[in-house]
Order: structure tokens, then C-alpha cells, then sequence
């Protein structure tokens, strides 16, 4: 007996420094130490002692070392001693019964923070037997059985396990081959386990990952182990302002405090008490032009007209006329037309005055009324301008009719002239069109000969696109073979 004990704690030794060798160095995971009780029951030849009870009671003390490998699995090591046996009429027997083994315990859940756990496990262990009359050394392959744990406190746990002990002797009970296995072993146990150790600390900020609630950032213990980069009191994660300055007096969400809740914290804005805008740094701009209250000259300019630094609508041009009211924002102008010039003082403006440089009536758009007569002299230009039949000759009975035309420019230097030559559609189009710009060139050249300046007269060809008359008939192609006088100024 005294020799398997030694054995036993020479294993359990050897075992426990193996498992702290291969996890310590880390500190990564938990320890626990369990003392458990429980009772044995065999199953073999002599019979059927599983879930019986009236066979004996063989009770047993356990020692657990577990070491935490994940969040689904641990490495438990166990060592036990207590009494094995099964009685009934056909005979019994009894031993001192050793267990010591290794395994691997699968948690269903994978939640650290559930308090029920229930699991699995499967290993190998040793099993030594002595009494009086017999010692045997076998092996336990496998042991496995299922469990449930309930969690006490931090570091004390309640723990229920079934571990079903499959030995590779079929002596001990003194009989074999009568159920064709060897003798097998069921133990109950409940017991506390007792977890210590250091936990994993991911984020080495000395706040364990198991009460963490930020484990993969460094943190602060009075968070929880979470972390508050602007120091302002208000965990990140909560933080609706993470990056508010040193030494800022911030809300229950993190951000700077708003005393007049315009949406600028206190510490930039310059009129904390008072609504106003952000860009203006806090302070308030009635009618928002950009020029805070207080440096406005004009407090109550319209929406959306730009002003200058002193809040006052921009005159461009400088003429008195704010550019909002100016139609000619960049042109001096008059008050009475709205900011628009009217050089000629016709009361037409320039951008609306044909004829800016001469007064005109606003029926003509500007431009002045053109004389009874002159219309009389270029209404018989129509069709008193004569050239020779096919050619752009003007024949000598057209002189009087130019020499009034001449006699109209000089008298109105005002005037300008465009002179338009035309055709009947007699003859190829193209031809047509060469001829009428001839003719009109010509009548030009007449003019010009006689004193009028050139750059008072422009000339244009239409041919024969223009008509005014029917070209089926004589009379009709007679009108349609015209020179036109249209006055410009």
C-alpha cells in the first residue's frame, strides 16, 4: 500500500510539473485546484454495479489540478484514492483502488462568463489495486465521462462529474472472460475547485481579459480595462468627442459642454451665452451675411446678398447701388434706371439701346425715327436702281436715284448703310448669287465714289433666296430684281 502511494504522488509530481513547464511561461491561462468526494461502483464479471446501490458503497477523495487552455478547453490532471469493491451472494471482493489520470476537458458553451458550464472529457490514467492478498498495476484506456460546472465566485467553483474508468485488467475481481471485457469502473464525485493564477492580459494594460471589457486595448482599471484616449472622463466607446483637448469640461456622451447650445463648445466660442454660428467662432449674425452683430454696419441686409467687411451689400461699380438692386452691378449707372448707363440720355439703357450713341425713341429701340423722306428715296431704290441685263453695270437713268442716297448720307452722319442686292430666279442659283453681290458691290462703289465713307456701307449678295413677288410672272420677277437701303447706327 505504502508503495503505490509513493508511486502515486511520484506520478501526480511529475504530471503537475510537466503541466506548469508547458503553460506557466505564458501566464496566459487559469489554474484551478479541486478537492472532490465521491464513491466508486465496478462493472465485470461478477456483475452489473453501475448506477446500484446495493452492492456496498466504496467512497474515494479526490486532488484536480486543471489548467484553462482556451475558452472550450482545459488539461486536468487528478489524482484519487478510496475504496473499490461489489458484493452480492455469490461472493464479493475489495480493494484499496489508486487512480491518477490525464485528460482533456471539451466546455460546450466557450463563454467564461456563464456561470453553468457543462462538458466532456476523455483521457488515460493508471489504476493501482492492493489488499491483503493481491497487488495489480493496470491502465486506464480510456477514462472519459461529462460533468457540470457552477460557478460560486471569481475563484471558487462547484463541480458535479460522472467518469466512466475503462481498466485493461479483467482480474481484479477474481473472475475472466465471463462478459468477454475487462473490469470497468464508474465513479461519482462533487467537489469545489479553486481557481488562481494570473489571467491572460491581452492588451498589457494589468487589467485581465476575463474582466476586460476592452481586452484587445490598452485601458484603464477605473474603465474596466477600457481606454480613454482625451482623459476627459468618458470610456472611447461611449466618447461621441474621443479627441476633445486637455483639461475641457465635457457631457455625459464626452463632448465639450454648450452652455447656449449653438453647436460651438464653450471653450472656442466667443460668445458662449449667446446662440450664434460656427463659423463665426460662436458669436450670433442675424441676418447671417458672415459680419458678426457686433461689426455690423448694416445689420439687416436681405438673404443671401454679399456684403462687404463691414456688413454692408457690395456696391461694385460704386454708382450708390448696392449690386443686389444694380441691373449693371459693374457698369456705373443711374438711379433712376436702376444702375444701368444710358449715354446718349435717351432714358434707354445702353444694353438695351440699338443706338447707345444717338438719341433714339423706345419704339426704335433706341434708335432715332428715321425722316418720311429718307424712307421715300429708299422705296424707290427698290426697284429705280437698274443695271444692265445680266451684268452688274448700273445703267445711267439709276444716277439720280444715287445721287439722293448720297445726298442722305451726308446729311445724317449718323447713319450707316447695308445694302442689299437681289435677284429673280431666272438663270442657276449660284450664278444668281455672284450677280446680286456684284450689283450690290457695285452700288457700294458708286456710293463711295461720290463722298460717302466706306466704313459707313456694307454690302450683301441674296441672289434669288429672298423673294417678294411671284417669279411666275413678269411683274412678279420684275420686284424681285431690287437693291435694298437698310439703315443701321
Amino acid at each position: 500500500m505504502i508503495y503505490h502511494m509513493k508511486k502515486l504522488t511520484v506520478l501526480f509530481v511529475f504530471c503537475l510539473a510537466f503541466l506548469f513547464s508547458g503553460f506557466a511561461q505564458t501566464g496566459e491561462r487559469l489554474w484551478g485546484v479541486g478537492f472532490h468526494g465521491g464513491f466508486n461502483q465496478y462493472n465485470g464479471d461478477r456483475g452489473l454495479g453501475f448506477y446500484r446501490f446495493d452492492n456496498g458503497t466504496y467512497g474515494f477523495f479526490q486532488i484536480s489540478c486543471s489548467r484553462y487552455i482556451n475558452r472550450f478547453l482545459d488539461g486536468v490532471l487528478a489524482v484519487n484514492y478510496g475504496k473499490m469493491g461489489y458484493s452480492n451472494a455469490a461472493g464479493s471482493f475489495k480493494y484499496n483502488m489508486f487512480l491518477a489520470d490525464l485528460n482533456l476537458r471539451l466546455k460546450f458553451l466557450g463563454n467564461d462568463k456563464c456561470k453553468f458550464t457543462p462538458y466532456v472529457f476523455v483521457g488515460l490514467g493508471y489504476i493501482g489495486l492492493a489488499n491483503d492478498e493481491n497487488v495489480v498495476n493496470n491502465f486506464a484506456r480510456p477514462v472519459c465521462g461529462l460533468g457540470l460546472t457552477y460557478r460560486i465566485a471569481p475563484v471558487v467553483s462547484l463541480q458535479f462529474q460522472e467518469s466512466f474508468i475503462f481498466s485493461d485488467y479483467d482480474k481484479a475481481d477474481g473472475r475472466t472472460g465471463w462478459l468477454r471485457y475487462n473490469d470497468n469502473y464508474l465513479q461519482h464525485s462533487l467537489g469545489l475547485v479553486f481557481n488562481f493564477g494570473k489571467g491572460k492580459d491581452t492588451d498589457k494594460d494589468g487589467v485581465p481579459d476575463r474582466m476586460d471589457k476592452c481586452p484587445a486595448v490598452f485601458g484603464l482599471a477605473k474603465f474596466e480595462g477600457c481606454p480613454d484616449s482625451d482623459n476627459d472622463g468618458v470610456v472611447d466607446s461611449s466618447d461621441q468627442c474621443p479627441n476633445t483637448p486637455a483639461d475641457v469640461k465635457v457631457d455625459a456622451k464626452g463632448c465639450p459642454l454648450d452652455t447656449d447650445g449653438d453647436g460651438v463648445a464653450d471653450y472656442i466660442d466667443k460668445c458662449p451665452d449667446i446662440q450664434g454660428v460656427g463659423k463665426l467662432e460662436g458669436c450670433p449674425d442675424a441676418d447671417n451675411d458672415g459680419v458678426t452683430d457686433a461689426d455690423d454696419k448694416c445689420p439687416n441686409t436681405p438673404a443671401n446678398v454679399n456684403v462687404d467687411a463691414k456688413g454692408c451689400p457690395i456696391d461694385t461699380d460704386g454708382d450708390g447701388i448696392a449690386d443686389y438692386l444694380d441691373k449693371c452691378p459693374t457698369v456705373k449707372g443711374l438711379q433712376a434706371l436702376e444702375g444701368c448707363p444710358d449715354r446718349d440720355g435717351d432714358g434707354i439703357t445702353d444694353q438695351l439701346d440699338k443706338c447707345p450713341d444717338v438719341k433714339g425713341t423706345v419704339e426704335n429701340k433706341g434708335c432715332p425715327e428715321i425722316k418720311q423722306e429718307v424712307k421715300d428715296v429708299f422705296q424707290k431704290a427698290l426697284q429705280g436702281i437698274q443695271f444692265e441685263t445680266g451684268k452688274d453695270v448700273i445703267r445711267p437713268l439709276s444716277f439720280p436715284i444715287l445721287n439722293n442716297v448720297v445726298k442722305i448720307m451726308k446729311e445724317n452722319k449718323e447713319y450707316n448703310l447695308i445694302i442689299n442686292g437681289h435677284t429673280d430666279n431666272v438663270g442657276k442659283p449660284e450664278s444668281n448669287m455672284i450677280l446680286s453681290q456684284k450689283r450690290a458691290d457695285a452700288v457700294k462703289a458708286y456710293l463711295i465714289k461720290n463722298g460717302v465713307e466706306a466704313g459707313r456701307l456694307k454690302a450683301f449678295g441674296f441672289g434669288d433666296t429672298k423673294p417678294v413677288a411671284d417669279n411666275n410672272t413678269p411683274d412678279g420677277r420684275a420686284k424681285n430684281r431690287r437693291v435694298e437701303f437698310v439703315v443701321e447706327f
